[in-house]
């Protein structure tokens, strides 16, 4: 899958248990700005209305003079049997549904989504000490 564009402060903010592609309904103008580069998926999360799972806050920029809602809610194409466990993931283990990145597959855009758990402070700082620990390490070697 190509990437279009990533969330980033997903994987510092989440712990990441599991993750899906999902295809994702869009309108025209939607399509031709997400391939021109001009999405953020910064605050978008989703979440479940009539057994169909949606994106919202994904904020799609207006193709040059189409008037549109930029951050509307998207229905996500999963298969029943998908959207029955995330669903029950989701109520069991109070788990939050996460868009990761958004990108091209086979001509068509597509939407990876991830089953996460939110961090505390405390694991926050725990892997930013872990990331200056890997720099550490990989500019001390660089250097043999």
């Amino acid at each position: 899958m190509k990437i279009i564009s990533n969330n980033k402060i997903a994987k510092f903010d989440y712990q990441i248990l599991d993750d899906y592609v999902a295809g994702i309904s869009l309108l025209g103008w939607e399509v031709k700005s997400i391939r021109a580069g001009q999405v953020n998926l910064r605050n978008s999360f989703c979440y479940f209305k009539d057994n169909e799972l949606f994106v919202t806050n994904m904020h799609v920029s207006e193709y040059m003079n189409v008037k549109g809602d930029p951050t509307r809610s998207r229905k996500l194409l999963l298969k029943r049997s998908q959207l029955n466990k995330l669903l029950k993931q989701k109520t069991q283990q109070k788990l939050t549904i996460i868009p990761l990145n958004i990108g091209w597959k086979n001509g068509k855009i597509k939407l990876t989504i991830a089953l996460a758990k939110g961090k505390t402070k405390y694991d926050k700082r725990q892997s930013i000490k872990e990331k200056d620990e890997k720099r550490k390490i990989e500019k001390l070697w660089k250097n043999y």
